[in-house]
């Protein structure tokens, strides 16, 4: 099998009286994407901090607390999503989720499956908002890549696909897919994502997909404004579309972008295109200057 339905969120931040509450939400997005026969999928970064309208006022007034007070969600989060993946049958990249690791707060995204949890990515790269205000730290310089049977993927968080390092090794080690869950206050931020990821998926002949978070949460000092939109990219080449937009959805409509992807026409288009982008970005070294890269592999 080569192909595969995917479900892109454009995903608002709601508010929840309870825990149950936020889990009920969850399945009837789940299965929503599912009723349009989706297999996998992207939820935005940070949809996860929703969460915080179950704390009291003084806790989601304080972001810093916040992130300490979601840390102790943690279990009971994956949890609904492992559920939830069994129960669909689907692998679902789970909306990102403030963790604290080895007393540092991390972005992490988890992915299920059928299976169970399958793994992780931290990001790599803060913002200035996460690193000035909210006191997020970069993650462990180490790259997941997912092995499903109709192909590999990986996940570059918001800020992350904006740089051609993390993209690049994934593509390398077997990536035919990159997911960009993304956060972002304004037009200009949301358009830098989208620009990181059509680069990416020129650059290694790849498929990226782009989900979002939208709408107003003034609740929420930590996501108050939202702006995105959902989209699917792939390399302008043989058989895929000629500027390399395969969908997008209408900016700030709540929603799923549903799109079919077919993994051999890269595979076509990396052995014969008409350019080798791919190929010749494997001449091309791609590092930090003090940090090793590693990839572990997952299957999902």
């Amino acid at each position: 099998m080569t192909k595969i339905i995917s479900a892109a969120a454009q995903y608002p931040i709601s508010q929840h009286h309870q825990f149950r509450n936020w889990v009920i939400h969850t399945e009837n997005w789940i299965s929503q994407a599912v009723k349009n026969k989706a297999k996998l999928l992207l939820f935005p970064e940070y949809g996860s901090m929703e969460l915080v309208s179950i704390f009291p006022e003084e806790i989601q007034s304080d972001i810093r607390r916040q992130v300490i007070e979601l840390d102790r969600l943690k279990s009971d989060f994956c949890q609904v999503f492992t559920e939830l993946a069994k129960k669909y049958q689907v692998i679902i990249v789970a909306p990102s989720f403030p963790v604290i690791e080895n007393g540092r707060p991390r972005n992490r995204v988890f992915v299920f499956s059928e299976k169970g949890l399958a793994g992780f990515q931290d990001k790599f790269f803060m913002t200035r908002f996460e690193n000035e205000e909210w006191g997020i730290e970069s993650g462990a310089k180490v790259l997941s890549l997912f092995e499903a049977d109709w192909g590999n993927f990986g996940v570059q968080i918001c800020y992350d696909v904006e740089f051609p390092l993390g993209s690049q090794a994934l593509s390398s080690a077997g990536a035919s897919l990159i997911l960009a869950p993304s956060c972002t206050e304004t037009i200009r931020g949301a358009t830098r994502v989208h620009i990181g990821a059509r680069a990416r998926a020129m650059e290694n002949q790849a498929y990226t997909l782009v989900s979002q978070t939208i709408g107003n949460a003034l609740w929420s000092p930590a996501v108050d404004i939202n702006y995105g939109f959902a989209a699917a990219y792939s390399t302008p080449d043989k058989n895929l579309p000629e500027e390399g937009i395969i969908q997008t959805m209408e900016p700030q409509k709540e929603g799923w972008l549903i799109q079919a992807l077919d993994f051999s026409l890269i595979e076509t288009v990396r052995d014969d295109g008409q350019v080798f982008n791919f190929k010749d970005q494997q001449r091309i070294r791609s590092e930090f200057a003090s940090e090793k890269i590693e990839i572990q592999r997952w299957v999902v």
